[in-house]
């Protein structure tokens, strides 16, 4: 009798083990003390190279909130379109990269609350009279980046969609005549004519306002979206956010 007591404590305790380590596992992922933000760093004023340094909105937003959360934050560069498999694998914490909380992405990740409000853009070379906005699209060869928004409003409007890895491509092939439209996000291209892109290109027609843009964390780990959700509040409510607004779109936040 003893011994089946023995055992049963035994398997009883084993099976105690596995489920805690489960748990400090997940509690481990939350609390280890950097958190690795995957972004596209082709993306300014969000994400941009200056040498061999990372800057941008995206870049400031991302480690103020790592600081909030007491944590130190570690910038991945990836392609756009692996962001969300890099999250999905455990590659990377969290995404900051100027993504749009649709709902099919929302399918693959959590979303945090919307961070910044801004909408995509038709532009063309200064020349240009026959686009004057999505309307003037269709059958034309239009440029975007891939996994964006923007290849979506362009084939809804009847665009032969050219896909880049880059932004950076896209306005080379503009410039160069090889495509006839770039469609993108609407605070990047205020950004880029202001940079000196305005002497060869121009913004035409209407923005499509987007849905807006979060953060995204892994569905396997909601402790981590409460943890930011309640950083960004405190971000806003302290000023911290309204600075790095005005910092890189000089205006105050329009959310």
């Amino acid at each position: 009798m003893n011994k089946k007591i023995l055992l049963f404590a035994a398997v009883f305790m084993t099976a105690a083990a596995i489920l805690t380590g489960c748990g400090s596992q997940q509690e481990q992922k939350t609390a280890k003390d950097t958190l690795v933000i995957g972004m596209e760093p082709t993306f300014p004023p969000f994400e941009f190279t200056e040498g061999d340094t990372y800057v941008g909105f995206d870049i400031d937003y991302s480690k103020a909130l790592s600081g909030m959360m007491g944590k130190k934050a570690e910038i991945k560069s990836l392609g756009f379109d692996a962001l969300i498999p890099a999250l999905q694998s455990g590659q990377i914490d969290m995404i900051a990269s100027g993504m749009d909380a649709t709902p099919e992405r929302k399918e693959q990740v959590n979303f945090t609350d919307i961070y910044f409000k801004g909408g995509y853009t038709v532009v063309v070379k200064k020349d240009n009279t026959t686009i004057n906005g999505f309307d003037d699209l269709a059958g034309k060869t239009v440029g975007a980046q891939v996994g964006t928004k923007g290849v979506d409003y362009a084939q809804e409007h009847g665009a032969v969609v050219k896909q880049f890895d880059q932004n950076t491509q896209g306005w080379m092939e503009l410039e160069a005549g090889t495509c006839d439209a770039v469609v993108i996000d609407n605070a990047v291209a205020m950004y880029y004519l202001q940079q000196g892109g305005s002497k060869e290109l121009k913004m035409v027609g209407e923005p499509i306002i987007s849905t807006g843009m979060s953060l995204a964390v892994s569905k396997d780990d909601p402790q981590l979206l409460e943890k930011v959700n309640n950083a960004m509040a405190e971000l806003k409510s302290d000023g911290t956010y309204a600075e790095l607004y005005k910092k890189w779109f000089g205006t105050e936040p329009k959310i």
